[in-house]
């Protein structure tokens, strides 16, 4: 069973593409060489959105902690369980 870690921040109104870049140059580096797919998106609301996959057992290691002042308010976190894929063709 694959383990999904999701993180989720939200910027500081009209700082998002500034949150994003953060993301993107401290936090995929520091998962990228753990994790086995890192995925990262973005959403309206100046939204930031890390998905990482880990393998079954692993313990997924947490993404750095983005500057404050970037911050609209504290991280959110979930982690989740693969149930089931359905493949595109």
């Amino acid at each position: 069973m694959t383990e999904a870690a999701m993180w989720e921040a939200k910027a500081v109104a009209g700082r998002g593409a500034e949150l994003l870049g953060w993301v993107r140059e401290h936090a995929v580096p520091a998962l990228a060489n753990a994790a086995e797919r890192v995925e990262l998106l973005s959403a309206p609301g100046d939204r930031v959105l890390l998905i990482t996959w880990w393998p079954a057992g692993a313990v997924p290691v947490a993404p750095p902690e983005p500057p404050s002042e970037l911050l609209a308010r504290p991280v959110h976190r979930w982690a989740f369980h693969r149930e089931y894929v359905v493949e595109a063709r």
